[in-house]
């Protein structure tokens, strides 16, 4: 029934969805571009339009409250961004100990304008041996999916020419808001 629920809205709105994910029950969905709380919203709807169930990295004020309970249900994780929290370690622990895993992050790590893109992403799909899926939103064509499985081969520059050439062309709610897709060394 969220199935049907979520594409008749997708569908409603003018929506498309693209769906491209790997044989493994385990991989890691990056998100770009990430402009937009309506980005969440989108995600939620094209998850779960698709029957995948995923859990997905927030902001920790995003759960205190009466919605805190709501979206650790949903799938949420909280993440103190300001300290160091050994996130990556168990974002890895999650996959190694789950037969199935399905893990969403915004590597831009907000929705404003970032000089860099957040490396933990990529640590966390090398060290868990999985694939990642290149996830977006284009608010200019109104799509959205999952449109790349990729298979990390460690050097980090190669696979970002490979994730950057995947997201040049797709276009953020608040295209000012988009940063380059550059990791910080």
């Amino acid at each position: 029934m969220l199935a049907f629920i979520s594409r008749s809205i997708l569908k409603l709105f003018g929506w498309q969805t693209e769906f491209v994910v790997p044989e493994s029950k385990k991989y890691l969905v990056i998100g770009y571009p990430h402009t937009s709380n309506w980005d969440f919203v989108l995600a939620l709807l094209c998850m779960w339009s698709h029957k995948i169930p995923f859990n997905w990295v927030a902001k920790h004020t995003l759960f205190i409250g009466p919605f805190g309970y709501l979206f650790k249900r949903m799938g949420g994780i909280p993440v103190d961004r300001r300290v160091s929290t050994g996130f990556i370690a168990r974002a890895i622990n999650l996959f190694k100990d789950h037969e199935q895993m399905v893990l969403g992050i915004m590597p831009e790590g907000t929705r404003a304008k970032t000089d860099c893109w957040k490396t933990g992403f990529y640590y966390i799909a090398t060290q868990a041996d999985v694939p990642i899926v290149l996830g977006y939103v284009d608010y200019k064509k109104k799509q959205m999916g999952l449109g790349k499985v990729m298979a990390l081969t460690g050097n980090m520059d190669a696979d970002l020419e490979t994730i950057r050439e995947f997201y040049k062309d797709r276009v953020g709610k608040r295209p000012e808001n988009q940063g380059p897709i550059i990791f910080k060394h």
